[in-house]
This record gives C-alpha cells, sequence and structure tokens, in this order.
C-alpha cells in the first residue's frame, strides 16, 4: 500500500522554502518505496524545478509580502480576505482527499493568515493516527522577536495539540532554539535536532562546467547569485561596481526571476561594460555552477549556506536584515567560525565587496575547501526521513492495536 505525504510550504518570498521542501520532499521518495509524496504551495516558481517520480503538486495562488506578518493577493486582483478563503478552502479539500499519513509543515504551524487551522482541525478529528511534523529552518528571527510573535500567535499551544514533533535542519551549537526562543519543557521534549541539510555534489563535471562558461586565460571562476532576487540588488550591483579591469576572473551572475525589471536592466547595462562576466535570470545548473566555482557571492538564505557548506565553498554573503535577522544571525554565527566572510548591508559598497572577495580568493588559492562538514551537522536529510519512517511505523502500528481491539469487541 502506497503511503502519503503531505508537505506543505506557503512560500510567499523568494525561493527558499519550496527548494527546501522540495530536497526534502525529493529525499524521502528517492529513499523510500510505496511512497507519494503531494505538495501544497503558493510558490510562483514551483513549476519551474524537476520533480522527482512520486511527487505533485497544488498551486495556491500566490501572496506578496507587503510586511512581517501583512499580505496582499499577488495575481488574482483579489482581497486577501477572499483570497485566504480560496487557499484554506483548497488545502482542506486536499487534505480530505489524498488523506495523508504524515503531514509536514514549514515554518508556520497554521500557516499564512492562520489558512491551515481548517485542514489541522480536520487531521486531528477525521485522520487521528496521521502524525504532524513542524518543520523548522535553523533560525526564524532576532529571539526577542521570535518569543514575542509565538506567543502573541498561540503557537506553543497549538504545536502541543495538534503536532507530534518539531523538526529543526539546524545544530545546537549554532543556533540553539530551545534556549534561544524559550521553548517550554513540553516542547523541548518534541523537538529534534536534524542538523543542516546536505546539498548532494552535482553531478556534472566541474571541469566541464567552468570549460563551458570560462574562456582560456582565465584563472577563477566567481558566482554571483541572490536567490530569488527580488532584494538582491545592491549585492549585485556592488559586486560588479567593485570588479578591477585588470581580474582574469570570470564572473557569473544569476541575479534571480524575482528581481524587478528596472535592476535586472541595470544589471544588464553594467555587466555589458565587463568583458569577463556573463549575466542570465535562471539557470537549472545553479548547484553545478557552485560546485565549479572558486568563490560563491550570495546572501545567506538558508539554502544557500547550505550549499555552501555542503561543497566546502570559499563565500561572501551579504545577509538580508530585513524585515527579519535570521539571515543576519547565520551568517554572524558561521563568520565566527570562520566559515564565510560577511558583509553587514550597512557596510555594503563597492569597495567593502572588493576587499572581502579579493580576501576570500586568497584564501582559496591553493586549499582544499572548508570541510565544514566535519565540524557542523549536515545530516538534515536523512534525520527528517527517519522521522517520517518512524512515524509511517507508528501510525501503522496504532491501527493495527485499533483493529484488534474492534475483533476483540465483536467477540
Amino acid at each position: 500500500m502506497t503511503r502519503r505525504v503531505m508537505v506543505y510550504s506557503h512560500d510567499t518570498f523568494g525561493l527558499g522554502n519550496i527548494r527546501r521542501m522540495l530536497s526534502i520532499a525529493t529525499d524521502l521518495l528517492q529513499n523510500m518505496t510505496d511512497t507519494s509524496v503531494l505538495l501544497v504551495t503558493g510558490s510562483p516558481m514551483v513549476q519551474s524545478f524537476r520533480l522527482t517520480p512520486g511527487l505533485d503538486y497544488i498551486k495556491l495562488p500566490c501572496l506578496s509580502r507587503i510586511s512581517r506578518d501583512e499580505y496582499s493577493a499577488k495575481s488574482l486582483g483579489t482581497g486577501i480576505e477572499q483570497t485566504m478563503r480560496l487557499r484554506s478552502a483548497l488545502i482542506e479539500a486536499a487534505t480530505r482527499d489524498f488523506a495523508p499519513d504524515v503531514v509536514l509543515i514549514d515554518k508556520k504551524p497554521d500557516g499564512v493568515q492562520r489558512e491551515l487551522r481548517g485542514t489541522l482541525d480536520i487531521l486531528h478529528r477525521s485522520f487521528p493516527r496521521t502524525k504532524v511534523g513542524l518543520i523548522l529552518r535553523d533560525i526564524l528571527d532576532a529571539p526577542e522577536t521570535t518569543t514575542a510573535s509565538w506567543r502573541d500567535k498561540g503557537y506553543p499551544d497549538l504545536i502541543r495539540k495538534y503536532f507530534e514533533s518539531i523538526l529543526i535542519l539546524g545544530s545546537p551549537e549554532v543556533f540553539d532554539s530551545r534556549r534561544e526562543y524559550e521553548f517550554s519543557p513540553q516542547l523541548r521534549r518534541m523537538t529534534r535536532f536534524c542538523g543542516y541539510l546536505h546539498r548532494a555534489t552535482a553531478a556534472k563535471n566541474a571541469g566541464n562546467i567552468r570549460a563551458t562558461w570560462m574562456e582560456p586565460g582565465e584563472k577563477r571562476l566567481v558566482l554571483v547569485t541572490p536567490g530569488g532576487g527580488e532584494d538582491g540588488y545592491p549585492l549585485v550591483r556592488d559586486y560588479l561596481l567593485g570588479i578591477r579591469g585588470d581580474e582574469s576572473n570570470r564572473t557569473v551572475v544569476v541575479y534571480g526571476p524575482e528581481m524587478p525589471l528596472a535592476e535586472r536592466q541595470a544589471v544588464i547595462s553594467v555587466a555589458a561594460k565587463k568583458p569577463r562576466v556573463t549575466v542570465c535570470e535562471f539557470t537549472p545548473d545553479l548547484p553545478a555552477l557552485m560546485s565549479a566555482a572558486d568563490l560563491v557571492v550570495s546572501m545567506a538564505g538558508y539554502n544557500t549556506v547550505c550549499e555552501i557548506l555542503s561543497l566546502g565553498k570559499r563565500s561572501v554573503v551579504v545577509p538580508r536584515v530585513h524585515p527579519v535577522r535570521e539571515q543576519w544571525i547565520r551568517a554572524e554565527r558561521l563568520a565566527a567560525r570562520g566559515l564565510l566572510t560577511s558583509i553587514h548591508p550597512d557596510q555594503l559598497s563597492p569597495e567593502t565587496m572588493a576587499a572581502a572577495v579579493r580576501h576570500e580568493l586568497a584564501r582559496a588559492q591553493g586549499d582544499h575547501g572548508l570541510r565544514a562538514g566535519r565540524t557542523i551537522d549536515m545530516n538534515g536529510l536523512s534525520n527528517v526521513r527517519q522521522w517520517v519512517l518512524d512515524a509511517l511505523r507508528e501510525g501503522a502500528s496504532s491501527e493495527g492495536d485499533e483493529k484488534c481491539k474492534a475483533v476483540s469487541l465483536t467477540y
């Protein structure tokens, strides 16, 4: 019998959440037989990813994030209340008909604008054997902000009622959410640190990738990627403005599909004056390109950092600091361990970027990577998978117990 896993990823901003949850879904399908995964997401980019056999998705109407907890409909021209009712109804219908054995919910226990409240009630009443896990990245926001937000939204009580476990994709040695976010004793017992998500090395040969992107005489390859690109223009701009004309490095800028039109045109215009710069909006070969690069210049989103750590790459990161401080805290903690160079956005300029790039390229010359996996747990995928397997076995066991009770009552 096919085991059913439902994965929720609201993704109103950037590519981070959808990429993280797709990685988990893909790992489950590649390592578990007789399993199907239904992804429920609001990401406008989900159709751009290669989907593993056994994975399908329901696309929710897109939202735009106005501020920390304020949203608007992105495309439909409907009011936010009407849009949220539609999203909630779609999720609830999918839950009833798909009847998942395990549900993994990303980041927000009750979803965007509480859109999962009805779904959690349905699971609680109609599917009591379904195990629900809350997936959290290593850092959500500054401790005082997250603690107050969880308290105001009633998350601790909600988690205790509806969830089996809190699965943190990080290490307590870097950031101990239990302590920093003041978890209650019960939430502490429910929490599992799974480790960071190890990103598999790209299948394509790094030498072939370098030959594809580089020209004869170019010595080093620098990848500049601001993720989705919606707020990545300053990083790309200051990198391009800081490049010296006598450098023999090839730069590939993947500026992202969500960079505003005026900003992407400015990037293309500046890059056109730089003979050793190639720009593109998006490439499905980004993991292979990162694997081949000598240096990665990026923001400090969770997925990008995991890729950098998995590959042991030298990197310069410019973390996002608004509307949440998650990226800055992550960059600061990892920089303190010597695993990357971080530039606060307030300190970003062509000069500071150029200096950081030169510093990291000098360190990269002749070294063999950072070997981050030796000092930080990178077993997130396998540990989440193990939790899912345990949850499936527990659910099957409880179902068997109920059947035994039903048989004994008939005699």
